[in-house]
């Protein structure tokens, strides 16, 4: 064992050994929280496109130490989804991190403030599509972890499981991964979720569990006529409207100890009818119901 000698980034002069400076080294070469987060923010991933955030990831978790592992898992009719799962440690429990890297479409762009891909802080606060669900919980999770090996020599194993399809139809993410994972012996003793679920303040709120959920398409057909002629057409978008309403009205829970009561929200209503004055077919609406552990995906109460 070498006996090192060096001035850290603060100045302070230091004698150490080598494993230590090894450690020093490589969580200073780690951006700052707020640096990787917007690093990773830079990523345009959509769901369920990766545009590099995985790779991201690795290049800044290895340095430290961690065991990489990507997997892409693909399935018929969904798209091909990147998914990692990094390991330091192999002696002790092991913590997970969990968390996904796809964020939802930004909508109208023109809309924002910034280019959502661009992040910036203005006013102290940082914008950019996916700060909050979830890249920065990612990015300060992973600087914590560096600097806890600044002081600290690992007794156990940290693990960081990540995902490209959190917000897509999650068939080609965690699921999968925990699978191979379990093929290849691999036990996750305990797991954290960096998910937003703080409604003020960090720390405000730590939940137990997720509610579940479920989302619906329903199809109206009706028949198609000119809107001066009513009574020979069925106007589908009338009867779509109607059961959205009663869907809404209905009271389907009033909460447990641990959840708020289950919720039904309607996400979109389809029509394609590009003219003003035709009776369509037919009309689309997707509603989805986050619900708590009073259901379960199979319960038909769900929605009697």
């Amino acid at each position: 064992m070498y006996t090192i000698i060096y001035y850290d980034i603060d100045g302070n002069f230091i004698i150490t050994d080598e494993n230590t400076y090894a450690r020093y080294t490589m969580s200073v070469a780690i951006m700052n929280s707020l640096e990787l987060t917007q690093a990773l923010i830079r990523c345009p991933s959509i769901t369920p496109e990766d545009a590099g955030a995985i790779d991201l990831l690795t290049h800044h978790l290895t340095p430290l130490g961690f065991t990489c592992l990507t997997e892409t898992f693909t399935e018929s009719g969904t798209a091909s989804v990147k998914n990692l799962y990094a390991r330091l440690g192999n002696q002790g429990k092991n913590l997970c991190f969990a968390g996904h890297t796809d964020v939802v479409p930004v909508g109208d762009a023109s809309a924002w403030r910034i280019d959502p891909f661009k992040p910036e802080v203005i006013d102290g606060v940082l914008y950019g599509r996916g700060v909050v669900d979830m890249k920065a919980a990612i990015c300060c999770f992973i600087v914590a972890v560096a600097e806890y090996l600044k002081e600290h020599t690992l007794t156990h194993s940290i693990s960081l499981l990540i995902t490209g399809d959190e917000e897509g139809p999650a068939i080609n993410g965690t699921k999968k991964m925990l699978a191979l994972l379990a093929e290849r012996g691999e036990k996750l003793d305990a797991c954290i979720v960096g998910e937003p679920t703080n409604p003020l303040k960090l720390g405000e709120m730590v939940k137990i569990g997720r509610r579940g959920s479920i989302s619906f398409n329903l199809t109206v057909q009706g028949v198609q006529g000119h809107v001066a002629y009513p009574l020979l057409a069925d106007n589908p978008i009338t009867i779509l409207i109607a059961i959205l309403h009663a869907l809404k009205a209905h009271r389907l829970d009033s909460g447990t100890e641990f959840f708020q009561p289950s919720n039904l929200e309607i996400t979109t209503i389809d029509v394609g009818n590009p003219t003003g004055n035709v009776i369509p077919a037919k009309a689309n609406a997707t509603f989805n119901i986050r619900f708590n552990d009073l259901h379960t995906p199979s319960c038909p109460q769900v929605l009697t």
